[in-house]
């Protein structure tokens, strides 16, 4: 598992975690969390997650709040 931080939030149900030493951010979408609700999450939050692979390129899938 990795680590990383809420960057954005979009209403659509999906947003972008900022990892360390990493430039771009990670997509993920609100399909992909466990034990957490979209609705309950903030910009600045820590999340564990897995990185998968999509069509569109790399994603976060498996996301948690730490």
């Amino acid at each position: 598992m990795q680590e990383g931080t809420i960057a954005r939030l979009n209403e659509q149900g999906y947003g972008f975690i900022s990892r360390e030493g990493e430039e771009k951010d990670l997509f993920f979408h609100s399909n992909e969390l466990k034990n957490v609700e979209f609705k309950d999450l903030q910009e600045g939050d820590k999340v564990t997650f897995e990185v998968g692979d999509s069509p569109k390129g790399p994603n976060a899938v498996n996301v948690s709040r730490a």
